[in-house]
């Protein structure tokens, strides 16, 4: 496990938590969890019409908190590795555009 951000790394392959990352992100992305999450905003609502006890109102607080933390942590992570991908290419670019100017022929990273 490493902390350095994405576009620092060296290595070109996946480690496990971008594919989960990337398998995580198309579920995440698709109708049917969107209606999953509106069922559990209308099932909190629910919750609080209902008055149950405190402590399943704090439970139903603590689930959607679990929630909107895990997701944030993916959209975060999708966010850095689209920024390297971007990266990479504005690099490809450059390298491109200097081998032009200076009438060379190197490959480009």
């Amino acid at each position: 496990m490493t902390t350095d951000h994405p576009a620092e790394r060296d290595g070109a392959g996946h480690d496990r938590f971008a594919a989960f990352s990337d398998r995580a992100a198309n579920v995440t992305g698709s109708p049917l969890f969107y209606l999953l999450c509106v069922l559990l905003v209308l099932g909190t609502v629910v919750l609080h019409l209902v008055h149950p006890p405190l402590s399943w109102l704090i439970f139903a607080g603590d689930v959607m908190t679990s929630v909107s933390l895990l997701l944030l942590a993916l959209l975060k992570n999708a966010e850095q590795r689209d920024t390297q991908a971007v990266q990479r290419k504005l690099d490809a670019i450059a390298a491109a555009l200097l081998e032009q100017r200076e009438g060379t022929s190197q490959e480009a990273a």
